[in-house]
């Protein structure tokens, strides 16, 4: 069994993918960018990061693991626990590489450092998209000629005197033609709009009536409530029947967590959380809290 294609696998579903014992590959979501240097374009992306205080089971990568294999959980649990101690031991000679996932290396301190694969883009959308390199567009500058005046005296010469008349006085009767066809049109115009607004005038005043006693004017004040939505869960179970997931989210009412049930997963088991929320660090901060006080089996869901 290969664990690093199972968590792979979960990368690209889930926000962060927990190895007990070991620590947490936690992905977070960039937007397209361009390198101006090159002219590259890379699509958006999950950035990974490896959080090496996330240890606790959250049941994620065992569940996974017990389903793909069809073993149990237990037998899942036993398989990952086998496979960090060989991870533990390489780490102390040399570095360890983590699939397509990136590669995990001890720096002087014996502190896990981690460098993720570039080459691998773990966001479901942007499935199909690659870097896409644009060579510079190369720019040519117009050559603009400028004009030549034009002698005017030279351009007189030519015309005889009786043609020049000639335009002047056809410039004189057009503009003598247009001018009065203007004038008629616009008083034409002004004596159709005189008629309409009498006939108008007629109309409101026929129409017109006044209400002695008028209804108070209401003013409706109207509160749009926006839905904030609430991705990340903290799970406390997942229950075969209904009513007992009913029951458990009664109980955790009763505590004072803001529970809920979650819905049926695809094992069909019912899930209830103990809180929701919308950022995802207060998310885990809140699971790392539930973990140190009320049950280590609690683990985080991202829903969408």
């Amino acid at each position: 069994m290969i664990l690093a294609n199972y968590i792979s696998d979960l990368l690209y579903r889930y926000e962060c993918v927990i190895v007990p014992d070991f620590g947490g590959f936690v992905t977070n979501k960039i937007g397209a960018k361009i390198n101006e240097l090159d002219h590259t374009f890379y699509p958006p992306s999950k950035q990974i990061t490896f959080n090496s205080h996330l240890t606790v089971n959250d049941g994620l990568l065992a569940n996974y693991i017990a389903s793909s294999e069809n073993i149990s959980f237990e037998k899942a649990s036993n398989a990952i626990a086998l496979s960090v101690i060989k991870w533990q031991n390489q780490l102390q000679t040399k570095p360890l590489e983590i699939g397509s996932i990136g590669v995990l290396s001890l720096n002087e301190n014996g502190q896990i450092i981690f460098e993720p694969n570039h080459t691998t883009n773990y966001l479901a959308a942007s499935f199909g998209l690659s870097t896409v390199n644009s060579p510079a567009i190369k720019r040519h500058k117009e050559i603009v000629k400028p004009l030549v005046p034009i002698d005017e005296k030279s351009t007189k010469k030519g015309i005889p005197t009786f043609i020049k008349y000639a335009a002047t006085a056809a410039i004189l009767l057009t503009l003598g033609g247009v001018v009065g066809t203007n004038i008629y049109q616009q008083n034409k115009q002004e004596v159709l709009f005189a008629n309409q607004k009498d006939a108008l005038d007629k109309k409101i005043q026929a129409a017109t009536f006044v209400i002695s006693n008028p209804l108070p004017t209401l003013e409706l004040k109207i509160v749009k409530e926006e839905k904030v939505i609430k991705p990340f869960h903290v799970v406390a179970g997942a229950f075969q029947f209904p009513e007992n997931a009913e029951k458990k989210v009664n109980e955790l009412k009763e505590l004072g967590y803001e529970a809920s049930i979650l819905g049926v997963n695809k094992w069909g088991l019912t899930e209830v959380a103990f809180n929701s929320f919308s950022d995802k660090n207060d998310a885990i901060n809140n699971l790392y809290k539930i973990q140190k006080s009320v049950s280590k089996d609690a683990w985080l869901l991202v829903k969408k």
